[in-house]
């Protein structure tokens, strides 16, 4: 018969290995928690790297498609009387939202097609001035100009957001009932106008 000593030793061991193993369970259960959101955020990062780079970037998709326009209210930038709200964008008429910023190199490369295309009047062009410093941003527009009918300050990005901001610039085509039917991410060009914006325009309009 085993002495009591004996038996206390075994249900010892039993109960270490059992702790090892819960312990085990647990850092493994710990592990999952961290990996899967790390995971699932590189996941989305490539899929956007890829789209972002094969050279199609306005093809990235937006969960806004086909759905009115976010309800804001905008105050207006440094300078100017008027700001922009979600109102100005249910007039009845097709309408073009531009994202921009004095700190985007890209925005300076596409400006001087904006400005052409609020000297010919081809469609009211609106503005949403992202997490720019007041100044800075003044300045930019009394340096190149501005092609906008209406600006808001987004000074903290939360209307960004709520719009699928990516970064900047972002150009969003609004159709007449105030929803938004399009998205191109990146430097707008002639070729983009021409191929894809202007000729939604005039479907929009018939």
């Amino acid at each position: 018969m085993s002495s009591g000593p004996e038996i206390d030793s075994e249900q010892a061991a039993l109960d270490a290995a059992a702790a090892t193993d819960q312990a085990s369970k647990t850092g493994a259960a710990a592990r999952l928690r961290f990996i899967l959101p790390v995971a699932l955020f590189v996941a989305l990062a490539v899929a956007l790297g890829v789209q972002l780079l094969t050279g199609d970037p306005d093809k990235v998709p937006s969960a806004l498609i086909d759905k009115p326009v976010p309800e804001f209210a905008l105050p207006p930038l440094k300078g100017y009387d008027v700001g922009l709200a979600s109102a100005d964008l249910n007039g009845g008429e097709v309408s073009l939202v531009n994202v921009f910023a004095s700190w985007c190199g890209p925005c300076r490369i596409e400006h001087p097609l904006l400005m052409a295309l609020a000297e010919a009047g081809a469609v009211p062009l609106y503005g949403i001035n992202y997490k720019d410093a007041p100044d800075d941003a003044a300045a930019w527009l009394e340096r190149f100009g501005n092609p906008y009918a209406k600006m808001g300050a987004d000074l903290d990005g939360r209307v960004g957001i709520d719009w699928g901001v990516y970064g900047v610039p972002e150009t969003f085509v609004i159709d007449r009932r105030g929803r938004i039917v399009y998205k191109h991410i990146g430097v707008l060009t002639r070729d983009d106008l021409d191929e894809t914006i202007l000729p939604l325009l005039e479907r929009l309009r018939g």
